[in-house]
């Protein structure tokens, strides 16, 4: 059931929280009138909130439709789709590996060790 005193607990808009102090601030030395201001403030907020009421009564509806439908069919390709195919390539892979592990073991690990074996008979001295 939707929240609706917290309708973002997760804070996922917080970064758009804009209120009339955020946009309008007159600083020392220069003051409109206080009705102007207090007017403004009041058109300010009556347009935020009656132009975002008008938009979500318009498209809310069918926007969260569309989101639903979009996270339904993320859903569906993931437990349908991708995770058998990765769970699928997981399991080829692991086949392969073993077999590079094993070419690399027998073929170039000898041919390390050598090439490690001989440097390691190399002094450096500083003179």
């Amino acid at each position: 059931m939707a929240d609706l005193s917290n309708r973002d607990p997760n804070k996922l808009n917080s970064h758009i929280e804009v209120m009339f102090e955020d946009v309008f601030g007159e600083p020392d030395g220069v003051r409109s009138m206080d009705c102007i201001w207090k007017n403004s403030y009041s058109c300010f907020e009556c347009g935020k909130n009656l132009c975002y009421k008008i938009m979500t009564t318009l498209c809310g509806l069918c926007i969260a439709l569309e989101w639903g439908c979009e996270f339904a069919m993320l859903t569906f390709h993931h437990v349908w789709c991708w995770t058998p195919c990765l769970r699928d390539f997981s399991i080829t892979m692991g086949c392969a590996k073993k077999f590079f592990q094993t070419c690399l073991s027998c073929c170039v690990a000898p041919c390390c060790e050598a090439i490690g074996a001989f440097f390691s008979k190399v002094k450096i001295e500083k003179s």
